[in-house]
């Protein structure tokens, strides 16, 4: 996995498969998240995330009131966002 930024807008490459690649994502976004509210997250790899990068964007939704955008460029990605039903709220877009 590799993460690079712009602004506000992030691009995660490969797929998001450890803890590892979870803390990193963490570390990245609590960065961005320190001067901006809204964030833009480009995934355009990965067919799926661990469910402790998930509870992270929950978080920064729900309980921190961060705009969040994902753009998904992978449609197995997009299908498990939508059976677990976080598409929306992630406003989630494929590209």
């Amino acid at each position: 996995m590799q993460i690079d930024t712009k602004l506000n807008v992030v691009t995660i490459s490969g797929n998001i498969k450890s803890i590892a690649n979870f803390l990193e994502i963490k570390r990245v976004l609590d960065t961005i998240l320190r001067s901006k509210r809204d964030i833009i997250i480009k995934i355009p790899d990965s067919i799926s995330m661990t469910s402790s990068v998930i509870g992270y964007f929950n978080k920064l939704v729900l309980k921190d009131n961060i705009k969040l955008t994902l753009m998904i460029g992978n449609a197995m990605l997009l299908d498990l966002l939508n059976d677990l039903n976080l598409a929306s709220l992630f406003n989630t877009r494929m590209f």
